[in-house]
């Protein structure tokens, strides 16, 4: 059995995950995977039913080897938590335990709460054929269970953990990622008034500006719905291209039917 860690290898105040039981060294390896995305890296096993290390568990784990190379085993629930002072159980069935139940998003809320008092957290998973033992998840302070259709209540050990670490994550860094590439401005006040102009000349040649007297409103109107796009000035250089390549079609169309009139008269 490993030693419990300390708090100095605790990974940045994160949740532990404990797996208890885990089954599949492929379903370790996607745990790791999910850890990683989501910034946990202390992971914890209590009794790999095929030992440990298992050398599929790296396959699976797609590079997020960390959590993987520095996992520790453990011969109880009880000993791999026995550092920690906030732990939830995740299940899906009802126990005859008197425990809060919280979704996954409340309880990553209370474990940030509980890592801002200075606490060392985790997040305790059972195996993949039966779950946790009533015995394990009356060793934590509360049940956490995902809210799924009833209809197929089936998930997997990465998915599980996935959810919840994802929850974690959103206490940590709630805002979207900043955009992989800043693009261009939008296009200046001149330049949509050209597009404006163009484009409603070219509407009134087409005779589109009928009744008259609605032509003020009708020319708002076109101009409101573009002015909500916020074209770049590229987006107004393509735009107009386009009316341009629309109205010399049309005269050309208008020249074949004249040619053609004449030929007939």
């Amino acid at each position: 059995m490993s030693e419990p860690s300390s708090p100095s290898t605790t990974s940045g105040g994160a949740p532990v995950i404990i797996l208890n039981a885990p089954q599949l060294a492929e379903n370790i390896g996607a745990v790791a995977r999910v850890m990683a995305n989501f910034g946990l890296a202390d992971l914890r096993l209590v009794n790999p039913r095929d030992g440990w290390p298992q050398e599929r568990a790296w396959a699976l784990a797609s590079g997020a080897e960390w959590p993987l190379n520095d996992a520790r085993v453990y011969d109880s629930v009880a000993a791999a938590i026995a550092d920690l002072q906030t732990v939830f159980a995740t299940t899906a069935r009802p126990r005859e335990l008197s425990l809060p139940v919280l979704t996954p998003r409340s309880a990553a809320a209370e474990l940030s709460e509980a890592v801002g008092r200075g606490e060392r957290v985790g997040l305790l998973f059972g195996g993949e054929r039966a779950g946790l033992e009533t015995s394990d998840i009356a060793l934590c302070q509360a049940v956490v269970t995902i809210p799924i259709d009833p209809k197929f209540r089936s998930l997997n050990l990465g998915q599980a953990v996935a959810i919840n670490a994802y929850e974690w994550r959103t206490t940590v860094e709630a805002a979207a990622p900043a955009a992989f590439r800043q693009g261009p401005g939008p296009a200046t006040g001149e330049a949509m008034l050209g597009l404006y102009e163009h484009l409603e000349r070219e509407l009134d040649t087409a005779g589109f500006f009928h009744p008259p007297e609605k032509t003020p409103n009708m020319i708002q109107n076109l101009r409101s719905a573009l002015a909500k796009a916020r074209f770049t000035d590229q987006e107004v250089r393509t735009f107009r291209g386009v009316i341009t390549a629309l109205s010399r079609g049309r005269g050309k169309v208008l020249e074949k039917i004249a040619q053609k009139k004449a030929s007939e008269g």
